[in-house]
Order: C-alpha cells, then structure tokens, then sequence
C-alpha cells in the first residue's frame, strides 16, 4: 500500500513504556501520553483514552508485558502467581471486548514455556510485539474483502470509531476507505455521532479526514432521514464480539441501524478479524454487556444537560441478530447465511 496519505497510530512500544494517542483528546488536541505502570494501563482502557477492540487488545498485551519487565521475582512459580493477578486485574477493566481477555490469553499461555525469568519476560514482549503486526495485517486483509462489497462512488454510513486509531492500523470497518482510496477508488462515508460519548463525531471524522476521505458527519437521530434522501448504498460497523451464531455486539447505537438496513433493504456489513469472535458464547443474550457512568449522559464535555438525580440507564453496547446481518467480513474472507455453521466451519479449519 503507497503512503500517500496519512494514517494516524493509536500504540506504540517504546521498550520502558506505552506511548499512547489520548482518544479522549481528540478532536480538538492530539496528546500522546507515556504509560508505564499496570495501573496508567488500567486507567486508560478503562477511562477510554484508548478504545477499539483489537486497540485495547494490543494495549493490554503490552501492558501485561510492561509490568511483568517490572517484577523482582526470580523463580517462575512466583512470577506466574503475580502474571495472573496481573491479568486478573487487566482483564477487569472492560468486560464485554473479547480482543482484551484473548490478548491476555495468549500471552499467559506463550509464557508457559519459559525456562527461565528473564526468558519469560522476553515471551511476553515479543508476543505482544507480535500481536500488533498480526493485527496490521488482519485490517488490511479485512480492508481488501470489505472493498470487494462496494462499488465505486457508493456511500456508505457507519458508527462508532472501527478505525485505524481502534487497531494497529487501518481499522475493520473503516479499512475499506482507506484502500479505496489508495486504488483510486471514491467512498463517500457518513459518520453517525455515537451518543453518548461520540466517539464516531470525534474519532471517526477526525481520522478519515487526516487521510483526506470524504465524510459526512450526521447525529444518530438522523440516520433513518439520511439513508432516505442521501441514498446510502450500505451500512458497515465493527464488533466488539461475535457469537458462535453470528449475534454482534457493538456500541449502543449498532442494533437501530441494523433495523433500519432491514427497512430500507440495504445491506448491514460486520467487519471484525477472528480474535472478535467468541465461539464460546452460543448467541447474544449471553455477552455481558457494560453499564457505564450515568454522567456520559447527565453530563457534555463537563456540563450538566440533564436534572440532578434522574435515573439513567446506560449500556455501552448492544447486540444485532444474525438475521439482521447480510455478511461478516474477516481476514479469511466473507460469512454469509448460516452463521452457526460458517463460523463452525471456520474455526474448525483452522486447528
């Protein structure tokens, strides 16, 4: 791919610390900060100074990494026992992307080979290492099936931020746009807002347009009126789990445009690499799904919006029916029609 055009970064290792884009920042500053405890970790995936999946994935891979380089431990029994608190402890910081649980995963299991301290803490850096690259090139790969759906011209909305500051690079549902336009092809993007905390308003329009992609930014009450007098050829959203049957869940907002796709008959893409998907899970109804702090809603940018002491319900997610889903886009090609099967299917091709 020609770098023509600017991409912007989310992680960064640099050996001692996380250098980290400041998503909570944007758009009006572009602040990087240094992470280098377990708790600047923590408190960043958390806060959501870093958010996206596979983003928060990569974050705690090194962060896990980060702290293991700190112990004292010489003997391997006592650095395993302080490793899993560790994980324990990264784990909890959001409980419904699966990225961050797999992440861990897999660097607790790599490290079970270790012969040796020092080789463990080597393990656990290099994997993280390898953790982001592979998940580079998973975008990309997801980025060329993706593209393969739409046509040229073709305007297609989105949610949320599924972008290159959410993953190593180039994004999952925001992938396409990057490689069309390095082939010189033109996608117009409409961005809805992402209520409460706008992310796709924010994030979104801002890293688009730092590569210089066409996007429109609208609010989410607009989307029904926009894909009626815009003609938006297709939806495409990112995941933050997928279920062995195809049921997603995204950011609260994902399920009404998967409706309304239905209503207009256009199709509603997933866009999301297999490290999303959590076969462990039989369908939707079983994804813990995340409540988070009443003043996102009570408050905007600090302000108060709305009377003190009203009751507030807000989940950070929700889950779209595999029914309301034309097609799952993955590194390994494209899910249609029976997802339980597909996804079976899948997995089992790979072992």
């Amino acid at each position: 791919m020609t770098k023509n055009f600017t991409i912007p970064q989310s992680v960064q290792w640099k050996n001692d610390h996380i250098f980290l884009l400041d998503q909570q920042k944007l758009p009006l500053e572009t602040v990087y900060i240094e992470l280098r405890t377990i708790q600047d970790v923590w408190d960043a995936i958390f806060t959501l100074k870093v958010r996206g999946a596979p983003a928060i994935g990569i974050t705690a891979a090194f962060g896990l990494a980060l702290a293991a380089n700190n112990y004292d431990e010489n003997d391997l029994t006592s650095f395993h026992e302080k490793l899993n608190k560790d994980r324990e402890f990264l784990a909890s910081s959001r409980p419904t992307a699966v990225n961050l649980a797999w992440a861990l995963d897999r660097l607790s299991s790599k490290v079970k080979s270790a012969t040796s301290v020092n080789e463990a803490k080597t393990i656990l850096t290099h994997e993280a290492i390898q953790i982001q690259a592979e998940d580079e090139e998973v975008c990309r790969q997801i980025g060329t099936h993706a593209l393969s759906l739409f046509k040229d011209q073709d305007k297609v909305l989105t949610i949320c931020n599924a972008g290159s500051i959410a993953t190593a690079r180039y994004g999952t549902a925001l992938a396409p746009f990057y490689l069309a336009k390095d082939a010189g092809k033109t996608l117009q993007v409409f961005a809805s807002e992402t209520r409460p905390v706008l992310q796709g308003a924010r994030l979104t329009t801002w890293e688009l347009m730092q590569a210089d992609v066409d996007v429109t930014l609208i609010t989410d009450n607009m989307a029904a009126h926009t894909i009626a007098t815009k003609g938006i050829n297709a939806i495409i959203v990112g995941a933050d789990r997928i279920t062995a049957n195809g049921d997603t869940a995204n950011k609260i907002g994902t399920y009404n445009l998967a409706i309304l796709a239905k209503a207009f008959q256009i199709p509603f893409y997933v866009a999301a690499p297999l490290s999303t998907f959590d076969p462990t899970l039989e369908a939707g109804h079983l994804i813990p799904i995340e409540e988070r702090d009443a003043k996102e809603i009570t408050h905007i940018f600090g302000q108060q919006v709305a009377p003190e002491g009203v009751k507030v319900f807000n989940p950070a997610f929700d889950v779209t029916p595999n029914e309301l889903i034309s097609a799952i886009i993955t590194e390994k090609g494209i899910l249609r029609g029976n997802y339980k099967v597909e996804i079976e299917q899948l997995f089992s091709s790979l072992f």
